[in-house]
């Protein structure tokens, strides 16, 4: 059975919170909101956990899951090398609509799905997120949908998908842009865009010195 908390109230949010807190060290899983969309959230470094978010999902290993952080500082402990652009990138836009794939520190015990050593980190601009991402740590959160399904705006649309198998629903309200993160990759020597979305391609392009043309040189996708 699954228990809805409206995040608008303070008393309402504050036991949210704590039972999402909860449930998550618990193995269990949370819808949280989101600046971009409402995520599906599991532990981060609990991979029954994070299997059980891919089963949900109906999605399979070879799409991993990304991560949330609450704060700049948490990349240090999950990324191999902390490269300048990444630095520029998020002194720039997080917390916001901008997720970075990076080359992930080899000594992690977490079980993200078949990344190849990689991991898409991002930190949300949501303060029920971050409450939540600064109370648990690091969260695995893929968007609260069936996989091929519509992703989720709000708490109920989440619901009416996912249903029982999130514990907790935190609800605040309709997501403010309703559009997925844009994802820029890190991993190699040129940067590149993988998936234009809340963030401008021409926004990345000025912070990181480039031309938008070159940032989408392997193919963007929509």
């Amino acid at each position: 059975m699954s228990i809805v908390y409206d995040c608008g109230q303070p008393e309402t949010r504050e036991a949210g919170i704590r039972a999402a807190t909860n449930a998550l060290k618990a193995g269990r899983l949370v819808v949280v909101p989101t600046d971009t969309l409402y995520g599906l959230a599991a532990n981060a470094f609990d991979g029954e956990a994070v299997a059980s978010l891919l089963q949900a999902k109906g999605r399979g290993r070879d799409m991993p899951v990304p991560v949330l952080v609450g704060s700049w500082n948490t990349i240090d402990g999950l990324v191999f090398t902390v490269r300048p652009e990444a630095r520029e990138l998020i002194r720039a836009f997080w917390p916001g609509g901008l997720s970075l794939v990076v080359q992930q520190a080899p000594s992690l015990a977490w079980d993200l799905g078949d990344t190849r050593g990689t991991v898409m980190l991002r930190m949300p601009l949501h303060p029920v997120a971050l409450e939540l991402l600064r109370e648990v740590g690091p969260l695995a959160v893929s968007s609260a949908n069936i996989s091929g399904h519509a992703p989720a705006a709000t708490a109920e649309e989440a619901r009416s998908q996912l249903g029982g198998s999130a514990s907790v629903y935190l609800d605040g309200g309709r997501a403010e842009h309703a559009v997925a993160s844009t994802i820029v990759d890190l991993t190699s020597d040129a940067p590149r865009i993988l998936r234009e979305g809340a963030v401008p391609t021409a926004s990345v392009a000025e912070v990181l010195g480039v031309t938008a043309e070159s940032l989408l040189a392997g193919g963007a996708r929509g």
